[in-house]
């Protein structure tokens, strides 16, 4: 299976690693890339576990879930990282009712312990 984050390379070559816990995401984009994959899959457990502990209690592993499960997610396009900590990004996706949407979003990564985590994000008008 083609890795759903666009990446070109296999799921088990590139996300799979991640989402297993077998490995770490070594950069920011690497760890935006696994978390458009684990909303593909989806993988609830996985998004709030990449999410800086702190930032934790303002999601919810059922609602993140839930949204990787109602859409389609189409494609992954990686705008640029103007930083180490930094992903601009849009997430095109089919949802519920089948309108194409475009999810665009500027995100803040933090890392900490030798981990990336996601720590906010900004979206952005098309």
């Amino acid at each position: 299976m083609n890795c759903p984050c666009c990446s070109g390379k296999s799921y088990e070559e590139c996300c799979k690693p991640y989402h297993t816990g077998e490995k770490n995401a070594p950069t920011a984009e690497a760890l935006m890339r696994s978390r458009f994959s684990a909303f593909a899959i989806p993988n609830g457990e996985y998004l709030m576990e990449t999410t800086l502990p702190g930032k934790r209690k303002y999601h919810n592993k059922k609602d993140l879930q839930e949204w990787g499960e109602i859409n389609e997610w189409t494609k992954l396009e990686i705008i640029q990282t103007p930083a180490l900590n930094q992903v601009e990004f849009k997430a095109y996706y089919t949802d519920q009712d089948g309108h194409p949407q475009v999810h665009h979003e500027f995100s803040i990564f933090q890392k900490m312990h030798e981990r990336w985590y996601y720590v906010s994000g900004e979206f952005l008008d098309e």
